[in-house]
């Protein structure tokens, strides 16, 4: 977990947030399928076909990514800081306005915190991952007080998050969670990094086309992966008709049976 932590972290350093962050649902792909080689949990078709999906879309995005405009210092990181104020304000607003009234009733209200809040852990992620170049290029990093206020807004920004996420996970079902989490996550952070990095700037028409649809690609496939997670499928296939079972600890069983004509089977001749 560490190694993959701090592996995520130097990506952020050195890539745009706007491809790293989506590529993160390769380690739910990568979670499910060790989890159905070594645990023997259920893998039905439509996980798989999420997973499928996911790949794709990663692959789509990788070929499109935006470049980001270069950050080269923490007194450029300084200047950029103070255009994502917007964001600052719509969690603030989330946390004391909307998610005591509707937090417990809606399960956008707490996920929208987790991913507002969450864009900025990314933007001081980026900016610490620039004091840590600085300080191995041999500069007086320690003496800033940018990276200190960075490293402890980080760490209260994923206190918060983890705090509402967990809200989220007591009164809704990780199936529904998760991917609504991922999307507005990643949608979070997109936006966060286009205000603060400016990395949809300079894109031509076909690249913004390509990211986001390899970014609605990659939706789809954890949506499969995870509303039919508990879902079992069995298809029986005769020559007078076709069944499909769908079973579920919450829908029950439901049978669908569809009967061909006699005259599909009737030889003219």
């Amino acid at each position: 977990v560490g190694v993959g932590e701090a592996a995520n972290f130097a990506a952020y350093a050195f890539a745009p947030a706007t491809l790293v962050t989506p590529l993160g649902a390769l380690s739910v792909l990568v979670s499910a399928v060790l989890s159905s080689v070594f645990l023997s949990e259920q893998l039905n078709v439509h996980g798989k076909v999420g997973c499928m999906l996911s790949i794709l879309g990663s692959t789509v995005m990788v070929i499109h990514a935006p470049q980001e405009e270069e950050v080269s210092s923490l007194e450029s990181m300084a200047e950029k800081l103070k255009d994502p104020v917007c964001v600052l304000v719509s969690s603030l607003l989330l946390i004391f306005v909307a998610g005591p009234r509707y937090g417990r009733s809606n399960v956008l209200v707490y996920v929208l915190v987790c991913s507002a809040i969450g864009s900025l852990s990314v933007s001081c992620v980026k900016g610490l991952g620039i004091a840590l170049k600085e300080l191995f290029a041999g500069k007086p990093v320690l003496k800033e007080p940018l990276g200190w206020v960075l490293l402890l807004c980080l760490v209260v920004c994923i206190s918060v998050q983890i705090n509402y996420l967990n809200k989220a996970l007591d009164i809704f079902s990780t199936s529904v969670v998760t991917p609504v989490y991922y999307v507005l996550f990643t949608t979070a952070v997109m936006t966060c990094s286009a205000i603060l990095f400016k990395e949809w700037q300079h894109m031509v028409l076909d690249n913004v086309v390509g990211t986001i649809s390899g970014f609605l690609t990659i939706v789809c496939g954890i949506f499969l992966l995870h509303a039919f997670r508990d879902v079992a499928f069995a298809l029986t296939v005769t020559k007078s008709n076709m069944v499909l079972r769908l079973h579920g600890e919450k829908m029950g069983t439901v049978v669908l049976s569809i009967t061909y004509p006699q005259y599909w089977f009737t030889n003219p001749l």
